[in-house]
Order: structure tokens, then sequence, then C-alpha cells
């Protein structure tokens, strides 16, 4: 008699467990909606950073789990609603903020594709391991700072040094601790859902 557990399939994403046959698409809308609502709820756990017109946040994380949980199409949908629905003014951007105008809105279109390029490589598996989860973490953080830090330097009048100063550098530890949780949770959650499947 064999204890092992069963394999999960391979190119699944967390949220392609969830029993839903009947109702795929009511079910993909719901987690869409929900991965945005998350995304916004995140967002309010900010703490300012001295000099710089970016916060530490929440929704940085919740971005990356809703892409690495939900895949790349549903991540993408989830931030894109995020993004259109506070740009067209709820206030569920960073510190209660909306709108177009904001120097961080960069960061915000840097989470959509991250959350997209995050999902694809969880539908490959980068998030069944503790290596391979903070290697997609680390990757989907320079997405978003690839896209962010520029477009405060643009939107600011700052040097790219400075924004780079402003808009990343005090940053670097939180994301390291955000990989780290990420390390535990995804994998740990694998083997869960494994040894039940």
């Amino acid at each position: 008699m064999s204890t092992a557990a069963a394999p999960v399939r391979s190119g699944a994403v967390l949220a392609d467990l969830l029993p839903a046959a009947r109702h795929r698409y009511a079910v993909d809308a719901a987690l869409v909606l929900g991965g945005a609502a998350l995304t916004g709820i995140a967002a309010q756990i900010a703490v300012p950073v001295p000099g710089s017109p970016v916060p530490v946040t929440g929704q940085t994380f919740a971005a990356l789990l809703i892409g690495t949980a939900l895949g790349a199409r549903r991540g993408f949908l989830s931030l894109a609603l995020y993004a259109l629905v506070g740009m067209a003014g709820v206030p569920w951007f960073a510190e209660a903020s909306s709108g177009w105008s904001m120097p961080s809105l960069g960061y915000v279109f840097g989470m959509l594709l991250a959350a997209t390029v995050v999902g694809a490589l969880a539908r490959r598996g980068a998030d069944r391991s503790m290596l391979r989860t903070a290697g997609t973490m680390v990757l989907g953080s320079a997405i978003i700072y690839a896209i962010g830090v520029p477009y405060l330097a643009l939107s600011t009048g700052m040097s790219l040094s400075a924004a780079v100063a402003a808009g990343l550098t005090p940053f670097l530890i939180g994301d390291a601790l955000k990989a780290a949780l990420a390390m535990g949770v995804l994998p740990t959650t694998w083997k869960l859902l494994g040894r039940r499947g």
C-alpha cells in the first residue's frame, strides 16, 4: 500500500484546483473580482517613506500572489480591473488615492505586467518549490520596478538616479521579506493540496 500523495496535474495554478466544472465562468469572474478587491484592500496597508512619493504597501505582494494563484489570464484581468477602476476614481490605490495623475501609477502598470508574467511561470510550476518561488517573486518585483521607477522619474521630473533612490532602494528589504513569505506560503499550499489530491 502506497502513502504517496496523488500528483496535482501539471500546468495548473492554485485556482484551477477549485471544484467548478459546471460554473467555470462564474468562478473565474469571482476570482478576478476578488483579486482586484484584495489588491485594493492590500494597498491600504501603507507606510509613508520619508522623501518618497511612493509608500510601502501590501499591494505589490497581493498582486504577485494573485498572479501566481490565478494564472496569467485571470491575474492580468484582476490587475487590469484594479487599475481601471482606480483610474476611474475609486479610492483603492495606495493611501486611498485614485486617478491618472499619481506619480506611483507606473507601479500599478508594473503590477499588471508582473501578475501576468508570474502567473505564466506558475503554470509551469514556478510556485511549487521554495527556490523557484523566490526567483518568481524577485522577477515579478523587478518588473514592477522596471516600469514604476522610470514612470516616477518622468511624472515628477526627478533624475533616474533620484527616482531609484526614492522609488526602489527603500523597498528592497520589504521585498525580500515578501519573497520569503511567499516562499513559505505557496509551496506549502501545493503540498497540502497534493496530499488531499
